[in-house]
């Protein structure tokens, strides 16, 4: 895959967190890190219209520079420019677990040994996000990762090994090495805890200052 087709795309699916379906946007990130590239293609847009998702000028760029290589609509990817007005953000973050989680968390135990020490990842953080608009105040976990190459399968990958551990709609959100997380990063990241670091040297990629 050409280099700046994947970066678009991996950056679309990023600006779409909190804003897509979580049920959607595992699997659009799922199909991505497995280079069913023509799927996306021909679902994501329809998705976007569907769902009333807004795109900007720059994620409409994007858009068609990570979709339309690869057989998207005109005439959908045309029409998700401006879908519908812009809302804040629904969601709060914190670093606390919920009571919910065991002490004994396989995800905390397994995300380490899979991440530390790899080769190509910086710094590994969890947040909790909790949705303002749902009644049940369900928690959610995020994970954010600093990577600097391999990003999309970085994604997929995690986002299996979640699933095996019981998480039907993982939250993994990969994000590139020194670059400027999107606002739903951004605060994700300032309500979040330490869990581990790649062999990246996290001094120069870390997710959140010292």
């Amino acid at each position: 895959m050409d280099p700046d087709v994947e970066a678009a795309s991996h950056e679309l699916l990023l600006r779409l967190a909190g804003r897509m379906p979580d049920r959607m946007l595992w699997r659009f990130r799922d199909w991505f890190g497995e280079g069913a590239m023509a799927t996306l293609a021909r679902t994501l847009p329809k998705a976007l219209l569907k769902h009333r998702v807004d795109l900007d000028q720059s994620e409409y760029r994007l858009l068609v520079a990570g979709l339309i290589p690869y057989g998207a609509d005109w005439h959908e990817v045309s029409s998700t420019l401006g879908v519908d007005a812009s809302a804040g953000s629904r969601y709060t973050f914190t670093p606390e677990p919920p009571e919910w989680v065991n002490t004994v968390d396989s995800v905390s135990v397994v995300m380490p040994a899979t991440l530390r020490g790899r080769p190509d990842v910086g710094e590994v953080r969890e947040s909790w996000r909790y949705d303002r608009e749902s009644a049940d105040r369900e928690a959610k976990r995020i994970l954010l990762v600093t990577a600097v190459s391999g990003l999309p399968r970085l994604a997929g990958e995690l986002q299996r090994v979640l699933r095996v551990l019981g998480e039907e709609e993982p939250g993994v959100e990969v994000l590139p090495a020194q670059a400027e997380p999107p606002p739903y990063h951004r605060a994700a990241l300032a309500d979040s805890r330490f869990v581990c670091a790649g062999a990246v040297d996290a001094g120069h990629h870390r997710l959140v200052p010292a």
